[in-house]
């Protein structure tokens, strides 16, 4: 038994993940996965119904997955980034659901409480992730302030002992599950007005005035794993569940966000690979017009890209490993993890999306992995920010530093920012050209998108650098090209059309029809 002590508080590890080469954890989870997910029970069947068997994640988390979330100090293995999203990898190729969990846990909740959290309450804490395989979440979202984060609507009081927390909290995976949450709320005056700044506070919902009330579980559209729901928060929490940032709440709120959105291809890799592996088995095996359908060339196509999406994917793997550790400040870094989340969530559903067209109506089910996948990757699009509103913040984030930079010149900006300074070369022809910096926010979108993939290539080009399989790197190279070049013919167009406010006036077609 291993045993870490904080304080004069052991915190032991029963089952001694922590000191396991992480090659042996894993292929101890993959095994775990396999004996419940295909040996015990059919994973196309489970997914047909909300919820897991007791048994599936008894299973799984006798492996001890979450250790990888969890300090050295404290009997897990150190948070160590490429561990944590090696382990989302490898849950993701089996259940998109699994992993999120999977990631919800660690992402958001071990690892911010790990670095923010008072030490009077980790050991406690830990202890029951390692031994009592606990689990915990985040609630920040609220029923009329959703990406409208820094106006939410839960407040606190605080007492001579207690934090007193109330509010509503909705969309938070593992409603009604989590033993633990951290919890968003703003601080009332006594004039009860709410301040700017955001705090969060460690909930365990097993104490004494700490029980969360589910009022409602949502029939969300896919993920049906995963369980989320409408929340009321009425708490008492002692101080030292506050947590601590190094400066403001708004900052350790960022550097929490961004360093989950830096964690997104890891759910990513998995999912794409196994889409890629069906599609490749499916492709070779199907016979039409007396030849495989692997033949065809624009079934070549299809497959050569998501053979790019599983390049790229793994180039924000290695990316994010290196970058995106615990001890770094990621409050700063919106535009680099506004990249990856929304350039991955997006390739991952045309992953889904492209295995469909290729299998075809069998594929058109929940019980299909690609029927699945569509729907269950489907919302990485939207939490944790919408795609949109996050290629906008990459766009206005672009062009305050190219007027800081006094520099208008798309190409020349680029070139000599760090995050793009390799890739632009591939794609000068599309980006020298001179940038108006009023643009309007249809065009932010648009322009955030160009920018989000020459993020990305330059991703794969360091990846190139590290001796990544060539043949890949020059697709995925020519993939992120082709993709560029066709949004930078979007954003070229103009199109300033309004809605038409009373559409429905002279507009029926039976009307215009003779007879």
């Amino acid at each position: 038994m291993q045993v870490a002590t904080t304080g004069t508080t052991p915190v032991s590890n029963n089952n001694q993940t922590s000191s396991i080469p992480f090659s042996e954890f894993l292929e101890n989870l993959k095994v775990k996965m396999k004996q419940v997910f295909h040996v015990r029970a059919d994973i196309d069947q489970l997914s047909l119904k909300r919820g897991l068997p007791p048994f599936v994640m008894r299973e799984i988390m006798s492996a001890n997955p979450l250790s990888v979330g969890i300090p050295t100090q404290y009997g897990g293995r150190g948070g160590v980034m490429k561990e944590n999203i090696g382990l989302l990898a490898a849950a993701s190729y089996e259940s998109l659901a699994l992993s999120l969990t999977f990631g919800i846990n660690s992402a958001l909740f071990l690892q911010p409480f790990g670095k923010f959290g008072q030490d009077e309450v980790k050991a406690n804490v830990f202890n029951r992730f390692l031994n009592d395989k606990a689990m915990g979440g985040l609630m920040i979202t609220e029923p009329d302030y959703g990406s409208d984060a820094l106006n939410m609507q839960t407040s606190y009081t605080e007492s001579e002992s207690k934090y007193h927390l109330k509010g509503k909290k909705h969309w938070a995976g593992l409603t009604g599950w989590a033993d633990f949450w951290l919890l968003s709320a703003r601080q009332q005056s006594k004039s009860e007005k709410l301040q700017r700044d955001i705090d969060f506070f460690l909930c365990d919902v097993t104490a004494p005035g700490q029980n969360i009330v589910v009022e409602e579980f949502f029939e969300n559209l896919g993920l049906y794993a995963i369980p989320y729901g409408r929340n009321r928060i009425d708490v008492q929490l002692p101080q030292t569940h506050k947590l601590v940032p190094e400066t403001t709440g708004v900052k350790m709120m960022l550097d929490l966000l961004h360093r989950s959105r830096m964690q997104f291809p890891g759910m990513g890799m998995g999912f794409i690979q196994r889409m890629l592996d069906e599609a490749l088995t499916h492709c070779k095996e199907r016979m039409v017009g007396g030849k495989s359908l692997f033949n065809y060339d624009r079934v070549q196509h299809r497959l050569s890209k998501l053979q790019a999406s599983y390049t790229i994917c793994s180039a924000m793997c290695a990316n994010s490993s290196e970058k995106a550790g615990l001890d770094v400040d990621l409050s700063s870094q919106g535009m680099e993890a506004n990249a990856v989340k929304s350039v991955i969530t997006d390739i991952m559903q045309e992953a889904a999306q492209s295995v469909v067209q290729l299998v075809g109506a069998k594929a058109y089910k929940l019980n299909h992995i690609a029927g699945r996948g569509t729907a269950d990757s489907r919302p990485f699009q939207i939490f944790e920010g919408s795609n949109d509103i996050l290629y906008a913040q990459i766009s206005e984030g672009l062009v305050k530093m190219m007027k800081r930079a006094k520099e208008r010149n798309l190409f020349q900006f680029l070139k000599g920012y760090d995050l793009t300074d390799k890739a632009v070369h591939f794609v000068k022809n599309q980006v020298d050209f001179n940038l108006d910096l009023q643009i309007p926010q249809r065009k932010l979108v648009e322009m955030g998108k160009i920018i989000g993939r020459v993020i990305s290539l330059n991703q794969v080009l360091d990846l190139s650098e590290k001796g990544f399989n060539k043949e890949l790197i020059d697709g995925s190279v020519a993939f992120l090209q082709q993709e560029i070049t066709k949004l930078m013919s979007a954003f070229n167009f103009k199109n300033e059309e309004k809605v038409v406010d009373g559409y429905d006036e002279n507009t029926s077609w039976l009307n215009f029809v003779a007879g």
